[in-house]
Parts: structure tokens; sequence; C-alpha cells
């Protein structure tokens, strides 16, 4: 399957003069101040520890507290990637939001978002691919900034999936956790395009055959609210667990080596992956099928569980401030969600 979505060539197929890019100027990320462990969730579903552990590498995740709401999350990440970038709400062309959970189905959260960092008038809107929400709220940056529609775009993913997950299914409660991270995109400087740095290349894809793989069925126009909705927990989320494993595996290295193909690199000349944390054994696979040793994984999935579109912000922030990635060094970025979408972007830091 060729790309839907392919940008900046890499160095060896770059004309003479290298065309302005677009780059990854600051990042930050944000997680509710509750931790709520394996051994919490034993008292509360059948479930322990061993088991979580076991399936997933997951140990704790961070859980919202009452009254805390989707925006305030994706507003303080993205105050702190704005801060690191030097830029302030002025400065602001454009807000991404990749969340499917929002403070309402109605406005976009991203509204909300603008109006909480200050920024004035700049279209703000929402993307919803699930987990893989980061990655196309990035890619549209990208596209963005090279053209010179926008200079500066926050993309933010978030999610507080507390809230709309089923607290009696073991199968699903145990993965989710909220959190929120964010990035500012900008242009390159001639000095970076030169060099060939930035983001190379960002590709994505859905599979609407597996849609009801994941997904919340009830809520929409299909399934309006209504008192059966809510007695059968048709409003919270659902999940097909081996449709999506097969899939993730399967679909993410394949999206690796997509990015990997087209920037012409071998799995041996890349640095880090930056992927989503979903399940250690999605990571365990992905790491064999693309023959890139786990070494070069970067992984918090122990702390946070499946922050969904807020994985890789969030992971990608952890890696830069444990000054992990280096200038020069090559990140790949794939994760995969509902839809089922998925994705892969790679980043020359």
């Amino acid at each position: 399957m060729p790309p839907v979505t392919e940008s900046n060539p890499p160095p060896s197929r770059m004309s003479a003069v290298a065309r302005p890019g677009a780059r990854i100027l600051g990042v930050g990320h944000y997680v509710p101040e509750r931790v709520l462990t394996n051994a919490d969730l034993e008292k509360m579903v059948e479930t322990t520890d061993a088991w979580i552990t076991e399936r997933t590498g997951i140990r704790e995740r961070h859980v919202a507290a009452p009254g805390e709401v989707t925006s305030d999350m994706a507003a303080e990440a993205a105050r702190r990637a704005m801060a690191k970038a030097g830029i302030t709400a002025a400065d602001v062309d454009m807000i991404i939001v990749g969340t499917i959970s929002g403070d309402s189905p109605m406005p976009a959260c991203a509204a909300h978002v603008q109006q909480k960092i200050g920024a004035k008038h700049c279209p703000a809107f929402d993307v919803s691919a699930a987990c893989a929400g980061f990655l196309y709220g990035l890619s549209i940056a990208d596209r963005f900034v090279r053209t010179g529609g926008a200079k500066y775009v926050v993309v933010v993913g978030v999610e507080l999936l507390s809230r709309i997950l089923d607290w009696t299914d073991r199968t699903t409660c145990v993965l989710f956790g909220d959190g929120a991270g964010a990035v500012v995109v900008g242009p390159t400087t001639e000095e970076e395009a030169e060099a060939g740095r930035g983001i190379l290349s960002t590709h994505l894809f859905t599979d609407g055959s597996l849609a009801n793989a994941l997904l919340i069925p009830g809520g929409g126009s299909k399934e309006p609210f209504s008192a059966k909705v809510l007695e059968d927990r048709r409003h919270l989320v659902h999940m097909t667990g081996q449709d999506v494993f097969k899939a993730a595996v399967r679909y993410l290295a394949a999206s690796a080596r997509t990015a990997l193909e087209a920037n012409h690199l071998t799995p041996g000349e890349l640095d880090w992956v930056v992927a989503h944390q979903a399940n250690m054994r999605i990571l365990s696979a992905l790491s064999q099928r693309v023959e890139i040793p786990m070494e070069r994984f970067f992984i918090n999935i122990h702390k946070y569980g499946n922050t969904s579109s807020a994985s890789i912000p969030i992971a990608l922030d952890e890696a830069l401030t444990e000054e992990r990635i280096k200038p020069g060094q090559t990140v790949l970025m794939c994760a995969l969600g509902a839809g089922i979408s998925w994705g892969s972007a790679l980043i020359r830091w």
C-alpha cells in the first residue's frame, strides 16, 4: 500500500538549494497527580498485578481529578511546549488537538484550549483518530508550516479516558490512563534544512473494515443516547483485543518500514523509536518485525499505561528531558488507534 502522505524528501533527494521544512521546536506534557496502581485495580475488578504486568507491561496509570477536564490537561501541556519553544500565545497560528474524549461533543476541545492558553482567533480544531490522533495532527501541522500557511502550530494529543471506560471490564479498564502531550511545530532554519534536519516524512493510513474492533458504539447518530444505551454500557469503550493486537503488530511494522524506505534508511541507521505505548507485547513484536532492538525503543508504559493520542508526545518529552535524544539523531514514531487508523513519522532531530 503506498503512503497516503509523504512530506520532505530525504537529503539524498534534495535539490542543491535545500527547501525550508518543518521541525518540532518544543515539547511538553502533563499527567494528573492521582496514580492508580495495579494493586488498586485488584480491589476494583477481578484482576491481579501479575496478570496486568505480564500481559501489558503496565504497573500504574494516572487518573484525572474530579472537576479536571480534557482541555485543562491539553492547555497545560501546550503551555509547557510553548515555553520550551520560546513562543507566546500571540505567536500561535493554529491549534490541532488529537482526542476522542473532549470536554463535550461540541465544540472542539481545541476551542477550549485556545481560550485557556490565551491565543486569539487562530483556527483551532480536533482530529479524531484515537491513539493515532497525535500523528495525524503532526502531519497536518507539517504541511501548513512547510507551505507557509502557518508559522507556529501547536499540536496536542490528549485523552481523559477514565470517564469513558467500563470499570467492570478487566480487559479494557486496566489498559488506559489520562494525560496530555504537546509539541510546537515551526519552520526549519536554512542551516537545519541544509543538514536535512526536521520532520522528514509522515505516513497515514486507515482500514475501515476494522472499525468495529475498537469503538464507542453508543451516543452517536446510529445509537443515540437512551436509557438502553446507558444500561448496556454502549457509551463506553468497547474493544476486541485480539483483532486490535494483530492489526497493531502488522500495520505498525508496515508503517515503520514505509517511513524508513521513503527516506532511504535501514533499521540499523535509526537512533530511536518513540512508539505509541499501548502494550509491551506489541512493542516487542514490532521490534522483532522491523529488526530494531528494544534498546532503541523509549519505554514508559509502565508509568502511564495507554494514554492514547497523548502517548507519543508524553514519551517524546521524557526522552528529551532525559537527554536520550540528541541533535542530529533520527527518531521514528508510529501509532495505531480506532478506525483502524495508524501512521508513522520520521524526524531528524
